[in-house]
């Protein structure tokens, strides 16, 4: 059951709408007659995310509130959406499976639930979606098969085949002792990265064979495949590397912003500076990365914000990759550019 946390220690009739988790025979949390949207935040400020995907959240919750009840999931006392009046009900729970499925079930026994927004508060609640839906939680806007196709190795390069857009030479090793064939093939100098993080953890640049044996030593190799495949992309190394943040609905794009990195490419977008507008991409090359956009977010079948990192070399555009949500970069571009991304794609993550 869900008990109400007493901000006043019993001394006065407190009712704040937070709640968290106990043992006990009845529940705290009050009936309502209006539908709720249930927001996903992003969780423990940690290394590569901080408070970034917070403000999303937040902007969301600010958004929804009009038309819904909105009941915000996070377990970080330090982050705004964890503030007593950013939404109608807060639970301190942990963004685990289990525990958001309690919360679910706790709000439809309450009254109405539309269903959960996962795409705000980075890749914690994103890898929660699949299994979600898979236990009948709505899932609202771009859907667990959306997420999938954006963020499978294999499920994306069909995508961007059938979008007309380039990617480096890439391919995935399953075992450590697939890495260093795979990338022979490719070519040094290489990306590698693990599936599905956040962060840039267990990112590197490697330049030749010595570098690779050093890195497949690292104590931790084995927790780095447990989540998926290792990724090998050959690496740009003087391409100019792009950020994109836009909206799209099904039908129409709006693109939030065009960035350009200040450091070399490979350098992750936590640790990188970049301008807006961009300053030394032509109006062609703009054009040809809105169409690369569009298409990319029609053929995954987004539903909100998508953000794609594109490189730039020798007049040719590449897609790095693409992901389904929102990113670090949005409160930048929402701030820099005075359009709230985060409400929008809240907005039409409800169908509106």
């Amino acid at each position: 059951v869900y008990k109400t946390v007493d901000t006043c220690a019993a001394e006065f009739a407190a009712r704040p709408p937070s709640h968290y988790s106990s043992y006990d025979l009845e529940t705290e949390v009050a009936p309502r007659s209006r539908e709720a949207v249930i927001i996903l935040g992003a969780g423990p400020n940690r290394i590569g995310q901080g408070i970034e995907f917070d403000y999303s959240c937040v902007h969301a919750a600010m958004a929804l509130r009009g038309d819904y009840e909105t009941v915000m999931v996070n377990c970080n006392p330090e982050t705004v959406s964890t503030d007593y009046d950013i939404s109608d009900r807060l639970y301190f729970e942990p963004l685990t499976l289990e525990d958001v499925l309690e919360v679910y079930r706790a709000e439809c026994q309450a009254g109405p639930v539309k269903g959960l927004v996962v795409q705000l508060g980075g890749q914690t609640p994103l890898s929660l979606a699949a299994d979600l839906e898979r236990a009948g939680v709505p899932v609202l806007g771009t859907t667990p098969h959306a997420i999938d196709l954006a963020e499978d190795r294999g499920e994306f390069e069909k995508v961007l085949e059938a979008a007309g857009c380039p990617a480096p030479a890439h391919d995935v090793a399953h075992s450590p002792s697939q890495v260093l064939p795979v990338a022979r093939s490719i070519g040094f100098p290489v990306l590698v990265r693990p599936s599905f993080v956040l962060g840039g953890r267990g990112m590197a640049i490697i330049n030749d064979e010595e570098a690779l044996g050093a890195y497949l030593d690292r104590p931790d190799i084995d927790v780095l495949f447990s989540r998926g495949p290792l990724l090998i992309d050959r690496f740009l190394d003087a391409a100019i590397e792009i950020d994109v943040d836009a909206l799209y609905d099904g039908e129409e794009l709006f693109m939030g912003a065009i960035m350009e990195h200040i450091e070399e490419a490979g350098v992750h977008s936590g640790d990188s500076s970049c301008v807006l507008p961009p300053m030394t991409l032509s109006a062609r090359e703009l054009e040809r990365i809105t169409a690369s956009t569009e298409a990319i977010a029609r053929g995954v079948g987004v539903r909100g914000l998508i953000n794609i990192q594109f490189a730039m070399l020798s007049d040719t555009l590449y897609v790095i990759e693409a992901n389904p949500r929102a990113s670090r970069t949005v409160p930048f571009a929402s701030k820099a550019t005075g359009v709230q991304l985060a409400k929008a794609a809240a907005l039409i993550q409800v169908g509106r």
